[in-house]
């Protein structure tokens, strides 16, 4: 009984110290790319030696502390309504998808210095998903075309999304009129050859 208690136990602490770790990494990463995995350790409150007993390396801490945004962006997203007009939901989705983005704009460019662009794509599946149902509708009604892959436009949202980060960084866009720019670029995109861009409200 003594030696199950003690397995027990230090499974526990294990997982403390991992949620921890995690937890640090993201806020950490949030903050600076660029932290060190001894800055992460610092405040998860672990030793160096604990954080590679749980990590092999600094990709595996990135992985996990995105996976970890990921998924609470997904539990959002889960909130935001795609019904109705799909032009609407779309910008409904833009404006949620984008805040998330923002809040991770640090984490992001640690994710895409130390993970492939694979796993990138990989982390994103569920909200690949989410959108990828939403073009498709999209392009039953007639909202969104159909001479490009649904695959290709939801690459492009993301890459649009993605490079308004960019250009937040490089001062060359601030992130409360992000949401707008992005909205028009990607209607513009998925908006059917010849028929007229909805309006978005966006300014320059």
């Amino acid at each position: 009984m003594g030696s199950k208690n003690s397995t027990a136990a230090k499974r526990a602490d294990a997982l403390r110290s991992i949620e921890a770790i995690v937890q640090a990494a993201a806020e950490c990463l949030g903050r600076n790319p660029e932290a060190s995995l001894s800055e992460i350790a610092r405040a998860a409150g672990v030793g160096r030696v604990t954080l590679y007993a749980h990590f092999a390396s600094r990709a595996e801490v990135v992985d996990a502390a995105m996976s970890r945004a990921i998924d609470r962006g997904n539990d959002v997203l889960d909130t935001v309504d795609l019904a109705g007009d799909p032009l609407l939901a779309l910008a409904r989705y833009i404006e949620a998808g984008w805040h998330l983005v923002d809040q991770a704009r640090a984490l992001l460019v640690a994710a895409q210095r130390e993970l492939s662009a694979g796993r990138i794509r990989e982390l994103h599946a569920g909200p690949a998903a989410r959108v990828e149902a939403l073009v498709a509708r999209g392009r039953a009604e007639g909202a969104f075309r159909t001479d490009l892959p649904i695959a290709w436009l939801v690459n492009v949202l993301h890459a649009v999304m993605h490079s308004a980060a960019e250009e937040i960084r490089a001062g060359r866009l601030t992130s409360d009129r992000a949401a707008d720019h992005i909205t028009a670029t990607v209607l513009a995109a998925f908006t059917p050859p010849g028929t007229p861009v909805p309006e978005t409200g966006g300014g320059a």
